[in-house]
């Protein structure tokens, strides 16, 4: 078979964020076209938006990555509205995808500087306007890339999973950089595929009702494990799983002692089949003799042979930093995200542990501070005092910085998974509101959330036992009368009805009695007159 290339006329054009692409006619299939476009990443596209543009704020100019281009359509969009802050290099190993990258870049008026080879003979195309709309597009394999040089920022997104790039992103990223990572195998990270995702990341797993969070921590320990191998240790900063991808942003914090820290927060869970309550083991390395006795119920002694399966291992930290998401959220309003911002919303009322109606919004350039992690940071103007030279060692001030964000990160840690409200339901009860039994947990003493991993969940550090004891008192006996559907009504209205139908009836009963005693004598006297005799009779 030959491969003709495609007519000009044939490319289709496509705007997003104010950024044109050209893609060919399969865009969104990639087994059958080279400049692969997936208009259902949008949201994923725009969350790291926002969270290189909270970079670009603390230090700039910085060097990023977009280490998988296809189409180029995140770093033209990152050079198109961060400008002079950032530099990017977009890169990909196929040779018609640096070709598209390089016609994208000239249909959106930017200069391109190509490099093809690993010994930086660089090529300017197209005509210089300024130094700052320049894009660098490299044809390399990706762990090539990030072995040769060094970046603030990095993202990769391979088509499955990224954990094959993983050392080699860690190996030369910045400290106090981000690298961000989007992983499409939802078969094996969502528990379909179990087997993959032993052979993947090492992980026993079982389909769970937390399963979304539980394959964001699976992807934050193989992370962990990368980084660590390289002396680095992370700080998560955002871990998002929905229905094509998961999302994990991580801050590289580099040192033998970050790194130690980071490792020790991966751990084991204990998980019951029975009722789904589960709970992370134990530090330590020591044997249990029986280590149904960490989980908070009783099914292993009222339930007959094993209950409980062991996973992992997993990240068992924070998924969420509270500081860095309020100003992911002021950014996407700056720019104008509109998707990302009621996401961005409920991730930091899920980083909280609060509901929405006690949400607020301020700005994070208020008195030139910023809140992280109950951590005031200095703004850009001063960022040059706060962060030094890449490459550089860290000072003393910026190490107890960190070390304060840890502290008060894991202080304010909010509860790990969460509970679906109608896989805990009463059969034949009418469950309250979801808002309602959020207020219920609160006015209990627990925190509660809502959570972006599941609509139906309730992020909460109460026990399943008493969530399930507080689901039951506030729910109603559903109505199973002739009406499958009608207004429920209370015992004593109940009562007070049955005991009006009995008088009716009885009522009926005695007309109908008067009734047969009129026509029995009526009969007797038609008798008594004309008798006849019938056989029936």
């Amino acid at each position: 078979f030959l491969l003709v290339p495609a007519p000009k006329s044939s490319h289709e054009v496509l705007k997003e964020l104010a950024t044109d692409v050209q893609v060919l006619p399969n865009y969104s299939t990639p087994q059958k076209t080279d400049s692969y476009f997936n208009p259902k990443m949008k949201l994923n596209r725009q969350l790291i938006f926002c969270a290189l543009a909270v970079l670009a704020e603390e230090r700039k100019p910085i060097e990023c990555l977009d280490a998988f281009g296809a189409t180029g359509i995140m770093g033209l969009q990152w050079a198109k509205h961060l400008r002079s802050s950032v530099k990017v290099t977009i890169n990909d190993c196929n040779e018609n995808s640096v070709t598209m990258i390089q016609e994208n870049c000239h249909l959106n008026k930017m200069k391109v500087k190509l490099n093809t080879k690993e010994d930086d003979n660089d090529e300017a195309l197209g005509d210089g306007e300024e130094n700052t709309d320049t894009i660098e597009v490299t044809k390399m394999d990706a762990n090539v890339i990030m072995h040769l040089r060094s970046f603030d920022f990095i993202h990769l997104d391979p088509y499955g999973t990224s954990v094959n790039y993983l050392d080699s992103a860690f190996r030369n990223v910045r400290n106090l950089g981000i690298v961000s990572l989007t992983s499409t195998d939802t078969s094996s990270l969502y528990a379909k595929a179990q087997h993959v995702a032993l052979r993947h990341y090492g992980c026993n797993i079982v389909r769970t009702e937390y399963y979304k969070e539980l394959a964001a921590r699976i992807v934050i320990a193989a992370v962990t494990r990368a980084a660590a191998r390289c002396n680095k240790g992370i700080e998560v900063l955002l871990a998002v799983a929905l229905e094509h991808f998961v999302l994990v942003v991580v801050r590289v914090l580099r040192g033998p002692s970050p790194a130690d820290n980071s490792a020790k927060k991966i751990r084991y869970l204990i998980h019951c089949q029975w009722c789904e309550e589960r709970i992370f083991q134990r530090e330590g390395n020591m044997v249990e003799e029986n280590p149904y006795q960490q989980l908070p119920c009783d099914c292993h002694g009222s339930m007959p042979g094993k209950t409980a399966v062991v996973l992992g291992p997993l990240w068992s930290g924070a998924l969420f930093n509270t500081g860095f998401l309020r100003r992911m959220l002021f950014e996407a309003v700056q720019y104008g995200l509109d998707e990302a911002q009621p996401l961005l919303k409920t991730l930091v009322c899920e980083a909280e542990c609060t509901t929405s109606k006690h949400f607020t919004t301020h700005s994070p350039c208020d008195e030139n501070k910023q809140e992280e992690c109950g951590v005031y940071i200095k703004t850009p103007n001063n960022s040059a005092e706060s962060y030094l030279v890449p490459g550089k060692r860290k000072s003393n001030e910026v190490i107890r910085n960190a070390a304060k964000r840890q502290k008060a990160e894991n202080s304010a840690e909010h509860p790990a998974f969460y509970y679906n409200i109608h896989r805990h339901s009463i059969k034949g009860m009418n469950m309250p509101k979801l808002n309602k039994f959020l207020c219920y947990l609160s006015e209990a003493g627990y925190r509660v959330s809502r959570t972006h991993f599941d609509p139906m969940g309730v992020r909460t550090n109460a026990p399943l036992a008493q969530f399930k004891t507080i689901l039951m008192k506030y729910s109603t006996p559903t109505y199973t009368g002739g009406q499958a559907e009608g207004p429920l009504h209370r015992a004593e209205d109940v009562q007070a009805g049955e005991q009006v139908e009995a008088a009716a009836d009885g009522k009926v009963e005695d007309a109908e009695f008067l009734e047969d005693d009129k026509s029995g004598v009526a009969a007797a006297v038609f008798t008594k007159d004309y008798p006849t005799h019938c056989a029936a009779d």
